[in-house]
């Protein structure tokens, strides 16, 4: 099994602590393991997402000495890399999940189906969750 790990930063603005560290603790765990760190664009904030925060957020992981093996400016065998641009692949999943009755419509908002009962997983940070 190959180890992918993702950082999926908005381009609405800087590149902040908090998905600094997240980027550091991904692209660290692919290194370490020999995988691959991916790049995707959370750019579904169409009024608030600029090419510029997007600029900004790019130097400062290649400020932090973070580089990416897919994503903008690298690409990839799993493209495209921004969240907009896959639109058709998700619509696609969607059908298959309606489908299935695994989803229903809340008001304008897709929700999943789960069955009424306590999922626990083993989180290797914070432990049982």
């Amino acid at each position: 099994m190959t180890v992918r790990t993702r950082f999926a930063p908005s381009p609405t603005g800087f590149l902040h602590i908090g998905g600094a560290r997240t980027a550091l603790y991904n692209w660290l765990f692919a290194r370490r393991h020999g995988g691959k760190f991916l790049l995707r664009v959370e750019d579904t904030d169409a009024e608030r997402s600029t090419a510029a925060s997007m600029e900004v957020i790019l130097n400062g992981l290649r400020w932090l000495g973070l580089d990416w093996d897919e994503g903008p400016g690298v690409g990839g065998p799993h493209a495209p890399y921004a969240q907009s641009e896959r639109r058709a692949i998700y619509d696609a999943y969607l059908a298959k999940l309606e489908a299935a009755g695994l989803v229903y419509d809340d008001e304008g908002a897709i929700r999943f189906r789960v069955p009424d009962r306590v999922i626990t997983v083993h989180d290797l940070v914070c432990g049982e969750v």
